[in-house]
């Protein structure tokens, strides 16, 4: 796992299973289980687990500074790239609808006002604040959680 002295670091992971299926996230924050939440629905995703995971980071962190990895190339390229334009376009784009539009509504201006840094780590690939979060994920989607609550 990677610290920065003054900074927090989380790590989040999204599971869904079967995908689309019931789904649970996790957020690790400074390498212990910090929250987990989920959709226990039969019809949500991973790609939905992932950017509520995201979502639940950049809240806890309130504007602090800190680093969040996740094993999502997508969600750092939807809040980093994409959502700029999609909010300039009046939230469309031109080739259809955009998925998870909800959660990308809520995640992009809270990383706009945050003081976050988004890593893309290489998921199942034994980066332990990963597998942690891969855990802890699996552990949110079983128990069919409907909200975030934090670990104790």
């Amino acid at each position: 796992m990677v610290y920065t002295e003054g900074m927090i670091t989380y790590y989040t992971d999204g599971s869904a299973s079967p995908n689309p299926g019931p789904g649970g996230y996790a957020v690790i924050r400074d390498g212990k289980p910090y929250a987990i939440g989920g959709e226990p629905a039969q019809e949500t995703t991973n790609i939905r687990m992932e950017g509520l995971a995201i979502k639940a980071a950049l809240l806890d962190a309130g504007g602090e500074e800190c680093q969040i990895f996740t094993d999502s190339e997508f969600w750092i390229n939807v809040i980093t790239k994409w959502a700029p334009g999609w909010e300039a376009k009046g939230w469309k784009k031109k080739s259809g609808e955009i998925k998870n539009l909800d959660i990308v509504r809520s995640v992009y201006p809270l990383y706009q006002e945050s003081n976050a840094t988004l890593t893309w780590v290489r998921g199942h690939e034994g980066d332990e604040g990963n597998e942690l979060a891969d855990e802890w994920a699996n552990k949110a989607r079983e128990r069919r959680l409907s909200e975030t609550v934090l670990v104790d």
